[in-house]
């Protein structure tokens, strides 16, 4: 018995299921499909046919640009010449019962999907964290972990695939994943500022359109290499456009977050490759639209040019509606305040009531939301809400779900045989020599340095996410097969991950050179008149009151030079988007991000600053460094070189709860401060902040500060002791210096230590120079007490320091010198702050006053201070606390 059943696989290809009788009463069925170029014959089951049975037959065959789902019901004896019915497969119900009555979660919609999201995040996150150390950008990560997931390596296990991802959860996985693209195209949106489009300079700009062109041409000649070969009756005109898109793209986002590992955002290179990549994006998206416009499966002329006219009235629609009404919107949110619901909700629908106008359109839903996004106004905190609210989200939890529904896409066991092989290398020959030589000449061109050009060219070349949208949406309207998909995958793979090596190899910024007039390094000079700059480091809103009012007091009489700063807000480089939002904002500031124009009034912290520097006569230069935690210190050390500091200020890593006690706000602060102290180019203070003036900014009239120096010896308490020198210029400060110094008779009792006699000579005979100095000056200014104070042993110092700490501010060294101070580092939990620091510092000891912890540069602090970190450990604490009751005792 032969049985015929024709499946609806469309108008050219032809399918039947044939059904043959056996002896022994077994029924062998065999599925032919017969497509224009070959033929394929599956064996699907062989079953005993004596009696009724139902059988769910389910395959997802990867045949050519369609998936063929099977359900064939059988009846009876198939003698009889009953006939195999085919439907469509039924819909997941949402949710189950539960297995406790019978339910399996997995045949389930909202439980599967559950477990595809977090088998998503654990992966791509994993190997985030294994291509941490080759700086790779997460979008690697994803992209593997997408191809992992799917037929290529996981899914060739066909019951993992059949149980996490069957083909009847697919549309709810792509659903999933098509909204998250949505709105982080909505994001997109937000970062692209078209005024910065209309400042791009002539070279980036020549840049851009190179890098657009030759890889397009060369794309569209490599099209014609592969229509002859794997790619046979595809659409000939849009194949064109979307091979050439798909070869002209530089994935801003990717190249931003690049960039901003590799430090050279604020490079001539870093500034080029931004802007230049800001252009190609916003004629890659232009392209795209015309490209899906041209894809349609309607062979009528006329239905593209419809589309693309329909696209075009939609913006110019856009443009003229929607920017008075978010206008209208920014303006009724007022800095310092939460946005209305209504807004973002608004905003939200307007997001999707334009994806679904360009999808009902026939371009993409997508390309609404980015149209959206484009005309937020950035300026006020409309756009920083839609961001904050928004991008966690879409960006953490949904955007991977795109980069899994794009690997269960992807086969490479589709490229097989010689010819598919030289063809992936074709493609990616073809899109790295377009994107580099293209770069590379106009680069020459405009007289840009070899060197950079070839960075340049490099960093053009990086691919993303952008690449894989216009790759699936080529594959969802049929113009790319799976063998062409899965080779456009793998060079945008291969693409992305050199690009990090090869710019390190070809491009390495000359260092700069150290400055032989530099001089001023310490606050401790011979001219005590000169111009102090301080860079003043701050991570949040919280450590700005204290610093301003620290600053206040520094600033010295009218007389001297006066006072610059450097305010430096330090942020942590993260994958968020708003993070590549503030990058792109900084990419025009000085090292390591100054902005030397104008700013919007919506930077609380600018404003803090600025008012500052308007009520004061100090010099203040708002900066932000963004970098990661593991080397932001970098930018910390460079930045006080290049601007010739004297000293850094730096904020303790952690702040005091309303209960007076100190708080950890952060480890990776503590890690920060002390890779610093180690590479720091001049002096470091480490502010421990216990709200110095109050919550607010003081005014010059109205500072009324108590400042405590306590003095041991040696070059920090030294610096520690100008410091407070300098702070006593100011009218409304009174400084009490003490020196704390060891009985005589108790010299070598309460320690022992060995110590260079002609270091200690020298120590002293610089110490008594300075404390003389101070003598001859307290006879003329009335501000500044000097107290000398003999101790017996450690106890008794302690003692002492916590009756004088009910000040304002305590200043003291980080390294103090003597016995009495070496038996207190015994006890130093914080080798960052030193022993007295610590002890300002520790759970017992109770005080009101801010402590500033200095330690002076004397050229040999990056030697000596990571073996002086590793014996001050905390887990030491123990062994140093017993020697030292026994000393006492002694």
């Amino acid at each position: 018995m032969l049985c015929f059943l024709e499946l609806g696989l469309g108008v050219s290809q032809l399918g039947f299921v044939w059904i043959k009788q056996i002896d022994g009463g077994l029924v062998e069925k065999h599925m032919i499909l017969k497509l224009p170029n070959s033929v394929y014959q599956i064996d699907l089951l062989r079953f005993p046919g004596t009696s009724p049975v139902a059988v769910e037959i389910w395959r997802s065959l990867f045949v050519d640009e369609f998936h063929v789902m099977i359900e064939a019901l059988l009846f009876g004896e198939m003698a009889s010449n009953a006939t195999a019915g085919l439907k469509c497969p039924p819909p997941m119900a949402a949710t189950s019962n539960g297995a406790f009555q019978g339910d399996d979660p997995l045949h389930f919609a909202l439980p599967l999907a559950i477990l595809q999201i977090c088998l998503v995040l654990v992966l791509t996150r994993g190997l985030a964290f294994l291509l941490r150390p080759l700086r790779q950008p997460r979008v690697i990560a994803e992209i593997v972990g997408g191809i992992l997931l799917g037929p290529s390596a996981l899914g060739r296990n066909k019951n993992y695939l059949h149980k996490i991802f069957p083909p009847k959860s697919l549309t709810v996985l792509d659903t999933l994943a098509n909204l998250g693209l949505l709105f982080f195209l909505f994001l997109a949106g937000l970062e692209l500022d078209p005024k910065s489009l209309r400042k791009t300079g002539r070279k980036a700009l020549g840049i851009a359109v190179a890098g657009i062109s030759l890889p397009f041409a060369l794309g569209i000649g490599s099209s014609f290499v592969l229509r002859e070969t794997i790619s046979k009756g595809v659409n000939g005109t849009a194949f064109l456009v979307f091979m050439g898109v798909a070869l002209s793209i530089t994935a801003f986002p990717v190249l931003a977050r690049i960039l901003a590992e590799l430090k050279l955002l604020t490079t001539d290179v870093g500034r080029m490759a931004m802007s230049a990549a800001a252009v190609n994006d916003v004629a890659a998206w232009i392209l795209l639209a015309l490209a899906i416009a041209l894809s349609g499966s309607n062979q009528s002329p006329l239905v593209p040019l419809w589309v693309f006219l329909s696209g075009c009235i939609f913006v110019i629609c856009c443009i003229t509606i929607a920017p008075p009404i978010f206008k209208w919107m920014a303006q009724r949110c007022h800095e310092g305040e939460p946005v209305d619901d209504l807004y973002i909700c608004g905003t939200l629908a307007a997001v999707l009531a334009a994806g679904f106008i360009t999808d009902t359109i026939g371009i993409h839903a997508m390309f609404g939301a980015f149209v959206i996004g484009i005309l937020v106004p950035k300026d006020g905190p409309l756009a920083g809400a839609l961001v904050e609210k928004v991008e966690d989200l879409v960006s953490g939890l949904f955007l991977p779900l795109y980069f899994v529904s794009s690997g269960l896409k992807t086969d490479v066991a589709t490229i097989q045989g010689l010819q598919s092989w030289g063809l992936l290398a074709l493609v990616i020959f073809t899109a790295c020599f377009g994107k580099i030589v293209g770069t590379i000449l106009v680069s020459l061109f405009c007289k840009v340095p070899p060197r950079e050009a070839l960075a340049l060219g490099f960093l053009m070349n990086s691919k993303g996410l952008v690449e894989l949208i216009v790759l699936n949406i080529g594959r969802d309207r049929k113009v790319l097969n799976d063998q062409t998909f899965a080779i456009m995958v793998l060079m945008a793979l291969f693409t992305t991950f050199i690009t990090t090596p090869l710019v390190i190899a070809v491009y390495k910024p000359a260092k700069r050179a150290r400055m032989a007039d530099y001089k001023h390094k310490t606050v401790e000079r011979k001219n005590p008149n000169a111009q102090l700059r301080i860079l003043a480091c701050f991570h949040s809103a919280r450590n700005i009151p204290s610093l301003i009012n620290l600053l206040e007091a520094s600033r010295g009489t009218e007389k001297r030079e006066g006072l610059c700063v450097y305010a430096m807000h330090l942020m942590e480089l993260s994958e968020r988007s708003s993070a590549i939002l503030m990058v792109h904002k900084a990419r025009n500031n000085g090292l390591p991000f100054w902005n030397k124009g104008q700013r919007s009034g919506c930077d609380n912290v600018v404003v803090a600053f600025e008012a500052y520097q308007q009520l004061s006569q100090v010099s203040v230069r708002p900066m932000t460094a963004i970098s990661s935690m593991s080397n932001i210190h970098e930018d910390i050390c460079a930045t006080a070189e290049s601007k010739r500091a004297a000293i850094i200020i730096l904020p303790f890593h952690k702040h005091q709860r309303v209960d007076g006690t100190l708080e950890t706000t952060r480890n990776d602060f503590r890690w920060v401060n002390q890779k610093v102290l180690q590479h720091a180019p001049c002096s470091v203070g480490i502010l421990v902040d216990r709200g110095l003036g109050g919550t607010s900014h003081v005014t010059a009239r109205n500072v009324s500060y108590f400042i405590t120096v306590l003095f041991f010896g040696g070059c920090d308490d030294r610096e520690a002791l100008a410091y407070g020198a300098r702070m006593a210029e100011h009218p409304g400060i009174k400084l009490k210096v003490i020196r704390l110094s060891l009985e005589p008779g108790l010299a070598g009792e309460i320690v022992s230590v060995d110590v260079d006699e002609n270091s200690a000579t020298k120590r002293g005979s610089e110490d008594e120079d300075v404390l003389n100095k101070l003598r001859q000056r307290i006879s003329k200014d009335e501000s500044i007490s000097y107290e000398e104070k003999v101790v017996r042993n450690a106890e008794e110092t302690i003692a002492f320091v916590k009756e004088i700490s009910h000040c304002n501010l305590l200043l003291v060294g980080r390294r103090p010198a003597g016995e009495i101070a070496l038996a207190l580092k015994k006890r130093s939990e914080c080798p960052e702050l030193g022993p007295v620091g610590s002890l300002l510092t520790s759970p017992g000891f109770s005080t009101i006053a801010s402590v500033l912890v200095l330690q002076q540069f004397n050229g040999q602090v990056s030697q000596n201070l990571a073996l002086e970190l590793a014996e001050e450990s905390p887990n030491r604490g123990s062994e140093f606390t017993g020697n030292y009751s026994s000393s006492e005792s002694t």
